[in-house]
């Protein structure tokens, strides 16, 4: 199995890009900079541990191998910052402030001095020789080397191990929006296979320890698991902002089609259309659609008679809708038949006053709905027409 190492810093360049504007807005949200960081290192390491840009590197530098110690720490500076997105991410703005800044402190300190000890053990050793695919298992039995690459081992699984904990934890947590659950799913898979790697890698260093050779492990099955495992993580990411995004509008389109019917009726009552502008957001033609309806439905207010909207009520209730649906076809009824009066005011029966346009114009989403059920409409006027007593049975 091959995955190129770019196509994960691709993927994870994505969800940088997605994150990215929201960070910038809202720089001073702790969980949102812990987002952003986490992409960076995560494509830079993507980045800098393909083989050709190590090459690269130890030729700028001019120093042989000199990749390792770059590399590794940008692998351990990833897993802290994972450590550090779960314990603000989980916890958040809660009582415990002071639980959670202590245990900031103590991945930030753990984890730097890691990085530290990757630099000075790079500095005591001797690896002459370039290596820019097997330098794990090439350097297995070198001293300062071996502690090396024992070290950002470790704390490689350590964190995986930590994050995969919190991150399955909070799966099972009730009440979390869905598509947050897909994504910690993806999340917990990213580091599960994380372990796959540290498994592969350290059973490949510890055969070099004992004589055998087990190298394929940490040169062909770690790499691409590494890349599956990175690409994986950046879908966790991706797919929250992705699904609320499409959910938020798939809502906004679904209620600006609810409102077709309405609105071609108001528009039968002489009012212009609402205006059409190019490359409107769906937000904004959905506001101007109910703006449009609400400025069309007050003046005809004024000529609806309250007491058969009550009738009407009523009617659909003994019917058998519930009342939600018995309002919505009771102001469908009048509505329909102020429309078709031609705005003249019909005799007042029981002698109310005004109806109460405060329902009409608040719950036109609902009355637009049953405009689109004309049969269930005329079952509710030919029960109000009735007498009363042959309503109310």
């Amino acid at each position: 199995m091959y995955i190129s190492f770019w196509i994960p810093a691709a993927v994870l360049t994505t969800a940088l890009a997605i994150k990215l504007p929201t960070v910038i807005r809202l720089w001073r949200d702790p969980l949102l900079r812990a987002v952003g960081g986490l992409l960076i290192l995560a494509c830079a390491v993507f980045v800098f541990a393909a083989p050709s840009t190590i090459a690269w590197t130890n030729r700028v530098t001019g120093v042989p191998n000199i990749s390792a110690p770059w590399v590794y720490s940008l692998l351990t500076a990833f897993c802290g910052s994972c450590l550090l997105l779960i314990i603000t991410w989980r916890n958040g703005p809660s009582d415990r402030a002071a639980a959670k800044r202590r245990a900031v402190r103590w991945v930030v300190c753990v984890y730097s001095g890691v990085i530290v000890a990757l630099w000075t053990l790079f500095a005591l050793a001797d690896a002459p020789v370039e290596r820019l695919r097997d330098l794990d298992t090439y350097y297995a039995t070198t001293p300062f080397m071996r502690e090396q690459i024992l070290l950002y081992l470790l704390a490689h699984t350590v964190a995986v191990l930590i994050t995969s904990w919190l991150l399955w934890n909070w799966v099972r947590t009730d009440g979390l929006d869905a598509w947050l659950r897909w994504g910690l799913m993806f999340l917990g898979v990213g580091y599960a296979l994380n372990l796959v790697f540290d498994a592969a890698k350290l059973t490949a260093v510890a055969a070099r320890w004992t004589g055998h050779e087990a190298d394929w492990l940490s040169t062909d099955l770690a790499p691409p698991v590494a890349c599956l495992s990175a690409i994986v993580i950046a879908l966790g990411f991706i797919l929250p902002h992705t699904g609320q995004y499409l959910r938020e509008r798939r809502l906004v389109r679904l209620a600006h089609r609810e409102l077709r019917p309405l609105y071609h009726l108001m528009r039968s009552v002489g009012g212009p259309r609402a205006p059409f502008v190019p490359r409107s957001t769906p937000e904004l033609r959905l506001i101007r659609r109910e703006t449009f309806i609400r400025d069309a439905l007050l003046p005809l207010s004024r000529h609806i008679d309250e007491g058969r909207r009550r009738r009407s009520y009523e009617a659909a209730l003994s019917l058998g809708f519930t009342p939600e649906r018995a309002k919505a076809l009771a102001a469908a009824v009048v509505i329909l038949e102020a429309v078709a009066d031609g705005r003249q005011p019909p005799p007042r029966e029981d002698g109310t006053g005004e109806v109460d346009s405060t329902d009409l114009l608040h719950d036109i989403g609902a009355t637009s709905r049953a405009l689109r059920r004309p049969d269930e409409i005329e079952a509710v006027r030919a029960r109000a027409a009735a007498p009363t007593e042959s309503a109310r049975t």
